[in-house]
């Protein structure tokens, strides 16, 4: 794609922003910018880009658009923002990062996750295993850096493992990976999309472009993505939890199995992987569909099972104080997540949750408990909302509070020994912190700083 001379705006500098911003610059573009911040706010990043001529706009949503040919949206700037509704008014094209990663690419190589939950842990091990089997591997998209920051520099065998959230794709056009993965859906950002429909289309953008040459891993367990099968064009590779599927790959007699029309390979007894729960066999069995459809040596695939740990933020263990331990599982933004992490953990819980409101409804939450959470600390603005399904629910453990410091404190004063301490929201972050990550430290640095009974 030659974008020489070409205006380009490039509108919100988060990660993915200040990526395009550089990769942009290699490519000739005139760099637009604009963000809500101001310049003070963003001086770090004026700072590392130092060099490059870029044109701002900032602390405000009066951009003039004359003579913009492109504009690289942020995925987290939803459709109405003004600027992207008059661009589009314009027939100015709005893209994200993704899109215009692809369009640049010299790599077919593209392996691309979507799904409500899930996507990190399976982005990382898919990643995981194509290191291990001596693939030059980026593990890119909506976890680590901008992955038009790696794809600039991309050779044509480079593996690129992009984990892809809805907002991404909602603005692409072109983006078309070898392999699709889809870990499963359950409603989710309804604010920013305006429905479960529109939510669901933009997950299948991920294999609107795929054709016979190209594979699409699909969760059998889900019934909104079995449905998909006659809009796909591609080769389909079924994994399954529950049941022993005809072709696919699934678990039978405790084993992960790979299962084809004239193959049939045991890979690993199930119970050998380190990360917890139903939900994480279930990204495990999506990673070795992946890496069968690719051609991976079985070898590595196995290596890569038996030793991945998990990620930061997602169901991880934290600390043991007097037989009571602290999980972290900031990365549980919706209630499905929260609700997968519960079943996670064996013995009683005491649930730390509450966040950022997107729409979410948290009856099936609260009906999840099943005796198994005995005390629920909600904080942020979501609070009384959870509280009020809680008690639609009779359940009446419930303590409101401010933040980390007294929701932690509580918790622990709370809890015996052999109980879990686990903060999984089921809302995101952005009431309190910047992002989950952020979320995440928090509690762990309160969990720390704990002092011994």
């Amino acid at each position: 794609m030659d974008l020489s001379n070409s205006r380009v705006l490039v509108l919100g500098l988060g990660i993915s922003g200040r990526s395009a911003v550089k990769a942009l610059h290699r490519l000739n573009a005139q760099i637009v910018i604009s963000d809500t911040k101001s310049e003070d706010e963003l001086a770090g990043f004026f700072k590392e880009i130092s060099g490059i001529y870029v044109e701002k706009y900032l602390n405000t949503d009066n951009v003039p658009l004359e003579n913009i040919d492109l504009i690289i949206k942020s995925p987290g700037i939803p459709p109405t923002n003004p600027i992207v509704v008059e661009a589009r008014r314009r027939n100015i094209e709005v893209i994200t990062d993704i899109e215009l990663a692809y369009r640049i690419s010299p790599t077919e190589k593209i392996i691309s996750i979507t799904g409500t939950n899930g996507k990190t842990t399976t982005t990382a091990l898919i990643g995981e295993i194509f290191k291990r089997a001596k693939y030059n591997t980026y593990v890119t998209g909506n976890i680590g850096v901008g992955i038009l920051e790696k794809m600039i520099d991309a050779k044509k065998d480079d593996v690129f493992v992009i984990e892809t959230s809805s907002f991404q794709l909602e603005d692409t056009v072109y983006f078309k990976p070898k392999v699709s993965l889809i870990t499963n859906i359950t409603p989710d950002h309804l604010d920013w999309h305006g429905s479960f429909e529109n939510y669901v289309n933009a997950k299948k953008k991920i294999f609107k472009n795929q054709d016979e040459n190209d594979y699409t891993v699909l969760n059998f367990e889900d019934s909104i993505i079995r449905n998909f099968q006659d809009e796909i064009n591609s080769n389909i590779i079924w994994f399954s939890s529950e049941n022993v599927l005809n072709k696919g790959v699934f678990v039978s007699e405790d084993y992960i199995v790979i299962k084809d029309e004239n193959y049939y390979e045991k890979v690993i007894p199930y119970k050998e992987l380190k990360i917890l729960g139903k939900h994480n066999l279930e990204n495990a069995l999506a990673s070795v569909a992946v890496a069968f459809a690719m051609g991976v040596n079985l070898d590595y695939v196995r290596e890569a099972l038996r030793e991945f740990p998990g990620v930061e933020h997602r169901i991880e263990f934290v600390k043991e104080i007097n037989g009571i331990k602290f999980y972290n599982d900031s990365k549980g933004t919706n209630p499905d997540s929260t609700i997968k992490a519960i079943e996670a953990l064996d013995g009683s819980i005491i649930l730390i949750a509450g966040g950022y409101d997107k729409g979410s409804q948290f009856n099936e939450l609260i009906e999840s408990f099943k005796g198994k959470v005995k005390e629920l600390i909600l904080m942020g603005e979501t609070k009384e909302k959870i509280k009020d399904a809680a008690l639609h629910h009779n359940f009446t453990n419930i303590h409101l509070v401010e933040n980390m410091k007294e929701a932690v404190t509580l918790a622990y004063k709370l809890a015996k020994e052999k109980d879990n301490v686990l903060l999984s929201p089921a809302c995101a972050s952005w009431d309190m912190y910047k992002n989950y990550e952020e979320r995440g430290k928090d509690f762990k640095k309160v969990v720390f700083e704990i002092e011994v009974k």
